[in-house]
């Protein structure tokens, strides 16, 4: 028998416990038959004030992920979306894929990671090569983004660390300062720009941005369903949410 209302897919849906922007944007991107089911990572909301406060904050994420990744599994799930993306990023290529084959290895099922789609959306315009990306991340992190993207085979050219202090907080950027930001990572010799961070609200921007820059400007949450969806041989075309959902 089918569920009545996932007759598609039924997605579960991993995303740290102070997250408030992952389920609104996977909620806008959902097609008819494909229904969205949350998990929360436990995790305190922390002041980071340094490099090493953000990396335990993260860490703290990676050791609960589990737990989150058990009670969705009670739903039967057909796929995963993993709604967190710094620790999917740590430790460049091989970290990112070690990860992602815990959660599928534990579950039994695919799941979707930020860092490969981002990597996937990047490669689905073709003819990328340099880019630039901004962060809810301290430095430290964003260290690591460059470095997946770089063996992933982009040239980053700059990087903003918006270093914010608490999880939070992060939901709390304005669209606002995000242009200010996308000014700064903007040029000619920037192809792509690229949004990291999964509770910092950019979906709506990026599109807008997008259409505006002429050149590809991909948020995470964006870039990580389009990715589950089409791993599931859902081809559905969205408008209005970047060419990346309309298009590829």
């Amino acid at each position: 028998m089918t569920d009545v209302l996932g007759w598609r897919k039924l997605m579960g849906i991993i995303a740290p416990s102070t997250n408030t922007v992952v389920q609104p944007d996977m909620e806008k991107m959902r097609p008819e038959g494909v229904t969205n089911h949350f998990s929360r990572i436990y995790v305190e909301d922390p002041v980071a004030l340094s490099n090493e406060d953000f990396i335990a904050g993260t860490t703290a994420i990676a050791e609960n992920t589990m737990d989150a990744v058990r009670s969705v599994m009670t739903c039967k799930p057909d796929y995963l979306v993993l709604g967190m993306s710094a620790i999917t990023f740590y430790g460049g290529l091989e970290g990112s894929r070690s990860f992602k084959r815990k959660i599928e290895d534990y579950s039994g099922i695919g799941a979707s990671t930020g860092a490969e789609s981002i990597a996937a959306a990047l490669n689905a315009y073709g003819g990328i090569k340099s880019v630039s990306f901004v962060s809810p991340y301290y430095p430290v992190a964003n260290a690591e983004v460059r470095r997946f993207l770089e063996e992933s085979g982009f040239t980053v050219k700059r990087d903003v660390p918006l270093q914010c202090r608490c999880w939070t907080d992060i939901a709390k950027v304005t669209p606002d300062r995000l242009r200010e930001v996308i000014a700064h990572l903007d040029g000619p010799d920037v192809d792509a720009i690229v949004q990291v961070g999964t509770n910092l609200s950019m979906v709506d921007l990026a599109a807008e941005k997008e259409a505006e820059l002429g050149k590809p400007v991909i948020a995470i949450n964006s870039a990580t369903y389009w990715h589950a969806l089409r791993a599931c041989g859902i081809q559905d075309r969205i408008d209005g949410l970047g060419r990346l959902l309309s298009d590829f």
